[in-house]
């Protein structure tokens, strides 16, 4: 069953977007279509390419040199007591094998230069069509696929080249040159010899679906190993771990993974022995009829002795191609298996982009406006309707109620995360779909109540805001967000290592410093959701104190649960099942005596604790 994901929260993409991915497990085509669009990868290295094919055919052609050499050896040189003749044969035979180990060194280097350019190529599409995915793909996608995709899937790419195609087209120039080296000779065993080869294709096909089968559920369970991987050992899921003393638990299901995908391994390893040790049994079969036949041929006086040793050797390195050709079959199927979980995810379109007449937005001074914007991340659960109300420029607007009411969704859709299904968000008086999605984003500074720090220093992750921010003005905004003083405190100061995800730091220090890398970015939209609700009660009232200055002349959305943090917002929006219950001042709700105020009483009513009842 293919799971879409171009419905729901992506308005405009409906019916267009290609989120599917195939859990159904069908056959592998390896369609034209498919082959084309292989080839493409390799268009910018066709002359490298073109190297490789030349030294193959060379190579196979000197591969019958050692062969034919022996011949002139048993049946002239030794015979006629020839030393002369021996030693030119002996060192051109040797020389061959000189050359030919030459061009093998150069062929390896040719085929490392072409697949891990290929995969350098593939892993940077695959990363930048990953970073125009909306954001509901990452909210949805099982954690480790696409880590999966983006490591293993594509380095496979590598070992397709070199020992798929590159196999392919070498052991064709080497069955082409041998039989015809072999009809030369004489056709009689030429022919005697060939008919072995039917016998290596007929298990081929059967064969190549087996493994195909095995590989795609042995990369489902390495993706599966990776989830658990990621879900356990990042900080977050390692500290709720380690609280809930499940580390046997956990344990138990990787190695019960691990062990289904090693076994998948094993079965898809032996079942490609199995195959080979199959093919082997017909390989010596020929060889028996030519010595039958070419002892029969010897003794009427139509061959020599080393004509019959020749075409055996021959033989050989016809039945070689031949066996690693219907080997490769195989190798086919698994490959496609392979490039169709890479195309899968090159084949997902982005449902949010720019429109062809977008242009770049300055938000500075100008208000925002929600006009009966309605939303839905599924088609039957409506998250949003009839969304109405302006932001203005140089306002603070607050959004409260409870939670799940449609809040943070309401935030996210000004940045173009989500899209809407209808209505308008404009700024400025212009729908937020003309600007260009870099410098809408641009022009918004967002503080979630989830911080996320990267693993370096105070420093990296402000100015990750602004990379080309001076010293003073990073100072600057750690001053506002009343976090400089702590840097200042720490023995690396603005170089101290926050740790993965800013373990090191407190909740409130990583909520400030996060603050301040919004205000060192300096935009003229600050979105704050539930930015305050780890700090401390005198933090919290510093930063309500810079935030009056900051917010000048700037659009302000703040959501609070924390009433006390936004009675000084310009207007408050009460939402409630995804609607917008009540507008208005913190005293002109409280006068409503709604929603607002029962939200209000409810949160500053009295804490009374009675003593138990006593028993009678």
């Amino acid at each position: 069953m293919a799971r879409d994901f171009s419905s729901g929260g992506f308005g405009g993409g409906l019916g267009r977007g290609k989120f599917k991915f195939d859990e159904a497990g069908g056959r592998p085509d390896l369609s034209r279509a498919l082959l084309l669009r292989i080839s493409k990868y390799f268009i910018p290295y066709w002359k490298q390419t073109l190297v490789v094919v030349l030294v193959l055919s060379v190579s196979a052609v000197l591969g019958l040199l050692p062969p034919i050499l022996i011949q002139q050896i048993i049946d002239h040189a030794l015979p006629d007591k020839n030393l002369r003749l021996l030693v030119l044969l002996v060192l051109a035979s040797l020389g061959t094998t000189v050359i030919s180990g030459l061009l093998g060194v150069l062929q390896n280097y040719l085929n490392s230069f072409i697949s891990l350019n290929i995969v350098h190529d593939m892993k940077n599409q695959m990363y930048r069509h990953l970073q125009q995915m909306p954001l509901q793909f990452f909210s949805e996608v099982k954690q480790g696929e696409v880590i999966t995709r983006m490591t293993s899937d594509i380095t496979g790419v590598q070992s397709v080249f070199n020992n798929t195609i590159v196999n392919f087209t070498s052991n064709l120039f080497i069955l082409v040159s041998t039989a015809a080296a072999l009809f030369f000779m004489n056709w009689k065993l030429a022919l005697l010899g060939i008919l072995v080869v039917p016998l290596f294709i007929v298990p081929t096909r059967k064969m190549g679906n087996v493994r195909w089968k095995l590989a795609k559920q042995t990369q489902e369970k390495v993706s599966e190993q990776n989830r658990i991987i990621q879900e356990t050992l990042s900080i977050s899921g390692y500290l709720l771990m380690k609280l809930f003393t499940r580390e046997s638990a956990e344990y138990r299901t990787f190695t019960a993974i691990n062990a289904e995908a090693t076994r998948l391994q094993i079965r898809e390893s032996m079942a490609g022995r199995w195959f080979i040790m199959f093919l082997s049994t017909f390989t010596s079969i020929g060889p028996m009829l030519i010595y039958l036949y070419g002892g029969i041929l010897f003794i009427q006086g139509e061959l020599t002795i080393g004509t019959i040793i020749t075409f055996v050797a021959l033989l050989g390195r016809l039945y070689g191609p031949v066996m690693q050709m219907t080997n490769l079959y195989v190798d086919i199927k698994r490959s496609v298996a392979l490039f169709e979980r890479i195309f899968d995810y090159f084949d997902m379109e982005p449902v949010i982009t720019d429109q062809p007449e977008a242009t770049p937005i300055s938000a500075a001074g100008k208000s925002i406006l929600f006009d009966n914007v309605h939303f839905a991340y599924q088609p039957d659960k409506p998250a949003l309707r009839g969304i109405s109300f302006t932001a203005a420029a140089g306002t603070v607007t607050a959004l409260v109620g409870p939670s799940g009411a449609g809040k943070t969704t309401i935030t996210s859709l000004i940045p173009r995360l989500y899209e809407i299904q209808s209505g308008t968000i404009s700024i400025g008086g212009t729908s937020i779909r003309e600007f260009t999605l870099e410098s809408l984003r641009s022009q918004i500074g967002l503080v979630t109540q989830d911080t996320y720090l990267f693993n370096g220093t105070i420093r990296d992750n402000l100015l990750y805001a602004r990379p080309g921010a001076a010293e003073a003005e990073m100072i600057e905004a750690c001053r506002a967000a009343y976090i400089h003083d702590f840097i200042m405190g720490l023995p690396e100061q603005y170089e101290t290592i926050v740790g993965n995800r800013g373990i090191k730091l407190s909740g409130g220090e990583q909520q400030r410093l996060s603050i301040a890398r919004v205000l060192l970015k300096n935009p003229p939209v600050i979105i704050m959701d539930e930015a305050t609700s780890a700090l401390d009660t005198v933090s919290e009232y510093y930063i309500q104190q810079a935030m009056h200055s900051l917010l000048a002349n700037k659009t302000g959305i703040v959501i609070a649960h924390r009433l006390s943090t936004i009675v000084a917002a310009d207007q408050i929006l009460v939402v409630k099942d995804g609607m917008i219950a009540e507008k208005g001042t913190h005293d002109g709700l409280l006068q409503q005596n709604g929603v607002y105020k029962a939200l209000y009483d409810k949160q500053f009513e009295p804490k009374v604790f009675s003593d138990p009842p006593v028993a009678e």
